[in-house]
């Protein structure tokens, strides 16, 4: 068989390390190129089972209905945040509150589904999400503050579990399909988001007419769509992490190849993240970006208030943002599988910096909303091809963990972020807020220029540091 033209930069790069006595990565590189020799014909003419497109569908569907549920917090935390306590400097504490509750539950969310299967994490996160909604909903009309903030945590917990959808999704797909396979289920999101400002704006048609916090009744609306999001789940069978131990069951004349796992014995652990170069770019990647999103989820409701806005076109400006995250997933999806993790990640980081900067600059309702649309873009094009390329370069047995760590690293950057936004707002103006959006982002674009991927899913890189 003919090599391509990445076949052959592969190939090149094997002799290099040969002439330079880099053993075990030359042999390293060939049986990658041996293994795609053999797999790559297969996967190119492989045909999606009936039963993975099924449960692709409920996993979607589930991502559509608890993503409406998602967004609520984030359209209307820092406004509630401010009515309660009446301090916009700490208006970037619910979202802070977000972050933090990603960085709790999401790695231990992974253990159980490494250990029990994907669905038994996903429900029980979910579970926890229902009685936190009806809690919040019940502390803003009692005027609570800090039992507020604490049934925020609990709600926000429980709905973390709807990262691990992309696991679920990663695992029914060989590597050659993933990319397009979480495309699927967060394309899904889409559907979801403009379900958010029908909650919000009937929360506030009921309050009117009752005499209730319009900040309040959207968050007693939310069960309406967690319920048939357990449901979706509950119908998912087999449980995706049985389909990931046998893939070549389900794909006929599918061979996996023999990939390297990043992590040692099945430890999962930042430490070997870091030892493995395309991991430690899609950690840095994720962790800026979502710290660069934060920024802009914190001053974009704030900035549209400040300008005269109601709760219905703020919370349609966050709806064009989240389309921005998920409307586009099938496509960039299809760019990760056809060009790979790099080419999709590296123009992510640039757009939603853009996207950043216009949010801050401008002061025009549709500039202001175009902005928040390419930071959504731009964040979807980063946090996509970094879960593909960290489902590439680990096993069934340790990808719920290795993904909920990588998770929790981003919640820091959504938790301690918004803390700083709101301070640096009041005391150095929006402009400064810009500034430390682009900063952000310095750092992934310049180890995205580093990493080196002759094919899709091939880290030449990888074995060479």
């Amino acid at each position: 068989m003919a090599l391509t033209q990445s076949d052959q930069r592969l190939f090149i790069a094997a002799q290099d390390d040969m002439r330079a006595g880099r053993w075990e990565q030359a042999v390293a590189k060939l049986e990658l190129l041996a293994a795609r020799e053999g797999v790559a014909p297969a996967e190119r003419a492989i045909q999606v089972p009936g039963l993975i497109k099924r449960n692709t569908l409920f996993l979607a569907l589930s991502q559509a209905l608890i993503g409406a549920g998602m967004q609520v917090p984030y359209t209307l935390g820092p406004l509630i945040v401010v009515a309660l306590t009446g301090s916009p400097s700490l208006s970037g504490l619910s979202i802070s509150v977000l972050g933090l509750s990603r960085f709790v539950v999401a790695y231990p969310l992974g253990r159980i589904a490494d250990a029990y299967g994907r669905k038994p994490g996903l429900q029980l996160g979910l579970a926890l999400g229902l009685v936190g909604t009806v809690l919040v909903g019940l502390t803003i009309l009692w005027s609570s503050f800090p039992a507020f903030l604490a049934s925020l945590l609990l709600f926000s917990m429980g709905l973390s579990a709807i990262f691990q959808l992309r696991v679920a999704a990663a695992d029914m797909y060989p590597p050659a399909r993933r990319g397009l396979a979480l495309g699927w289920v967060l394309t899904g999101t889409v559907v979801g988001i403009f379900v958010t400002p029908l909650l919000i704006a009937a929360g506030q048609a009921v309050a009117t007419s009752a005499g209730l916090d319009p900040l309040a009744l959207p968050w007693l609306f939310t069960p309406v769509v967690i319920l048939p999001g357990m449901l979706c789940v509950a119908l998912v069978r087999p449980d995706p992490k049985e389909i990931a131990s046998r893939l070549e069951q389900y794909y006929p004349g599918y061979r996996p190849g023999p990939a390297r796992a990043a992590s040692r014995g099945g430890q999962v652990s930042i430490r070997a993240f870091l030892r493995d170069y395309p991991m430690l770019v899609a950690i840095v990647s994720n962790f800026c970006a979502y710290g660069n999103m934060s920024v802009v989820m914190v001053i974009s409701s704030l900035v549209l208030a400040h300008h005269g806005h109601d709760l219905t076109a703020i919370s349609l400006a966050l709806a064009v943002h989240t389309a921005g995250m998920f409307g586009f997933s099938l496509p960039l999806g299809w760019l990760i599988d056809r060009f790979g993790r790099r080419a999709v990640m590296l123009p992510g980081g640039i757009i939603t910096t853009l996207g950043a900067l216009m949010v801050v600059f401008t002061a025009d309702y549709w500039s202001i909303t175009l902005g928040t649309f390419l930071v959504g873009l731009g964040w979807s094009g980063v946090n996509v091809a970094a879960t593909v390329l960290i489902t590439d370069r680990t096993r069934p047995s340790e990808r719920g963990r290795a993904i909920g760590l990588n998770d929790s690293l981003g919640a820091i950057a959504s938790l301690v972020v918004p803390l700083i936004v709101g301070p640096l707002a009041a005391t150095q103006g929006l402009g400064a807020t810009g500034l430390l959006a682009m900063a952000m982002m310095v750092a992934p674009i310049g180890l995205l220029l580093a990493l080196r991927e002759p094919s899709p899913g091939v880290y030449a890189a990888a074995e060479a540091r």
